[in-house]
């Protein structure tokens, strides 16, 4: 049964990291601090399942028009903080802030450096 398994697998990549949302800045009424970004994790309901991807790495992944040492694209590289209300949403910094075209973008959340 296990062959059969594998054989449906085969040519499948194996994805290694999480989907995310980018909902968009840390804010009050007023204010926003972009030095600070509120992301959805797929599958994340409550603050304790957030807990786990404290301090996970994350990638916001776009292209660009230019092409820069081959590739057009980018990545902006962060880390996730901490978690933001009681609903799975995590607070994250990334090294660039994130530009205000990436809310709703998609973000992969590794699974390292892994806590287990």
């Amino acid at each position: 049964s296990l062959s059969k398994f594998y054989s449906k697998m085969a040519g499948q990549p194996i994805r290694l990291y999480s989907k995310g949302r980018v909902l968009g800045y840390k804010r009050s009424k007023t204010n926003q601090s972009p030095n600070t970004s509120l992301i959805k994790i797929e599958g994340v309901t409550k603050k304790e399942d957030a807990q786990f991807y404290l301090g996970k790495h994350i990638a916001y992944v776009y292209r660009a028009k230019r092409e820069k040492n081959g590739s057009k694209i980018r990545v902006i590289w962060g880390r996730i903080a901490r978690p933001h209300g009681n609903g799975g949403v995590v607070k994250a910094k990334f090294r660039k802030n994130l530009p205000p075209k990436s809310f709703g973008a998609s973000v992969r959340i590794m699974m390292y450096p892994s806590k287990i």
